[in-house]
């Protein structure tokens, strides 16, 4: 068995040697296309919650009144399926190999 020995010599030291180097990005084009697409569906999820609370009658609060629209499936179901689709389309751009 012999021993395994790094020799090093004084004249090398300071010297640089040249390494090739290659692009070590992980996200390439498809990855932030992906990631885009996944940030609009986000963004139209929650503009589609958007609307008056429940005690907002034509624009103004009123406490005496009641609004069934926060009710709506548009910010019940259509907004948060949205929302969860875009989270999903964000994990899988970035998980996305090149």
């Amino acid at each position: 068995m012999s021993k395994k020995t790094n020799k090093f010599a004084a004249s090398e030291f300071g010297k640089e040697t040249e390494v090739p180097q290659e692009n070590t990005f992980y996200f390439g084009q498809q990855n932030f296309r992906w990631m885009l697409i996944g940030l609009a569906f986000i963004v139209v999820g929650f503009l589609l919650m958007m609307g008056p609370d429940a005690n907002t009658v034509d624009g103004k609060f009123d406490p005496n009144s009641w609004n069934d629209g926060i009710f709506s499936i548009r910010r019940i179901r259509i907004a948060p399926l949205f929302i969860v689709i875009g989270f999903v389309i964000e994990v899988y751009a970035i998980l996305k190999r090149k």
